[in-house]
């Protein structure tokens, strides 16, 4: 004979088990909304709260009901496809009630709803793909900034006697990588970098100092001297440019100790900032055509010489600084703002001159910019300390 628990009367196990059934739906119900509403921007929801105000205050009907598809509407530019539907399901329900007690007629009405539903549904499919466009978005900026890495490698704090900063910014903000190029490696025949700027934008400028820098980077470790580098470049950009394309780009090397070499290939002039914090541009004596560009000129680079003492600094950069402007048209004044930056923490100095391009601009570049600076620090020891004092208070006069 079976147990009246069994059998589930009112006494036994049948009333506890519905409870937790209808316990477990109504939280089942809770987390749907829950997760639906969490996926909801509030802007949506709070049109479609103000329209639903405007006809409880005006008694409008039907004037204002298919307002409510702004709602949906707009959430699908905002929110997931639950955002969305959660969106749209207020609206019908707010048409809906609106509907009845304004009097609306049946015909009408079903007309209104049915507008709101086809809207919702359309605007869940737009949210469908523009979350899969995100999705892809964010795969192609992981793989740029892959390529990015293995392109233009970090730079560490310390590359050899110098102190190193640098700081890049591409005009394509989505794929945050451009046509501006930068290394700075040692090598047997000492330090030595090179900053660039390709003509063109794109893959192709990508392609082109992808080329660049392989070579440079084969070539500084190869050729003791500097010409040497800046001709195995030349050469590979002769087989490979097109006519009308080329590199700008300045090569620079540190042989031995307080001797720095240049050589300016149709570049910005770098910059040194002197012990005392002076600005002065190195200006090459005799003007070199860009890279890819020597056969038309007819004529090679050269190489500059000048002592780099200990405490001094040497900026480098691209054109997309110093051509940076404001809404009034002005350019950044590179120099100046370097003067009122310059400090002994290469990081530090770069961090501020970014932070006062991006202000000069408006909080976007039009164009790419890099900025590598080497800051030779001061040797320990009070007779070295002497003699950079003095070798200060000279290049300073």
């Amino acid at each position: 004979m079976s147990h009246p628990r069994d059998l589930g009367d009112d006494h036994g196990a049948v009333r506890p088990f519905s409870t937790r059934v209808a316990g477990a739906g109504g939280s089942a119900r809770r987390r749907v909304v829950a997760q639906l509403a969490a996926g909801t921007s509030a802007l949506p929801v709070l049109i479609v709260t103000v329209i639903v105000l405007v006809d409880l205050a005006g008694g409008a009907g039907m004037i204002w009901l298919p307002l409510l598809a702004a709602g949906p509407a707009l959430a699908a530019t905002t929110n997931g496809p639950r955002g969305v539907l959660w969106v749209g399901l207020l609206a019908v329900a707010s048409g809906l009630t609106l509907g009845i007690r304004d009097g609306t007629p049946g015909r009408e009405l079903a007309a209104v709803l049915s507008a709101l539903t086809a809207v919702t549904l359309a605007s869940g499919l737009a949210g469908v793909l523009r979350v899969r466009r995100e999705r892809v978005l964010a795969a192609v900026r992981s793989v740029a900034e892959t390529a990015q890495h293995a392109l233009l490698k970090p730079v560490p704090p310390t590359v050899g006697p110098f102190q190193a900063a640098v700081r890049y910014s591409a005009a394509a903000a989505e794929a945050r990588i451009g046509g501006d190029l930068y290394a700075l490696i040692p090598t047997p025949h000492g330090v030595r970098l090179i900053v660039g700027d390709v003509r063109g934008k794109g893959l192709p400028a990508v392609g082109t100092a992808a080329l660049v820098l392989g070579v440079f980077r084969e070539a500084a470790h190869d050729e003791p001297d500097l010409l040497a580098v800046v001709d195995r470049i030349e050469r590979s950009l002769a087989r490979n440019l097109g006519h009308d394309d080329f590199v700008t780009a300045v090569v620079a090397g540190y042989p031995r100790d307080g001797h720095l070499e240049v050589v300016n290939c149709g570049h910005a002039p770098p910059l040194l900032v002197r012990s005392c914090g002076s600005v002065t541009p190195v200006e090459p004596a005799h003007p070199s055509p860009p890279l890819g560009l020597r056969a038309l000129a007819g004529h090679g680079p050269t190489v500059h010489e000048l002592p780099f003492a200990d405490g001094e600094q040497l900026l480098l950069y691209t054109d997309g600084v110093t051509e940076a402007r404001d809404q009034g048209r002005a350019f950044y004044e590179l120099a100046e703002g370097l003067e009122r930056h310059v400090s002994h923490e290469p990081t530090r100095t770069l961090g501020a001159l970014h932070d006062e391009l991006l202000a000069h601009v408006g909080g976007r570049l039009h164009d790419d910019a890099a900025l590598l600076l080497i800051r030779k620090p001061a040797a320990s020891g009070t007779g070295t300390r002497e003699k950079a004092t003095a070798a200060e208070a000279r290049s300073c006069l």
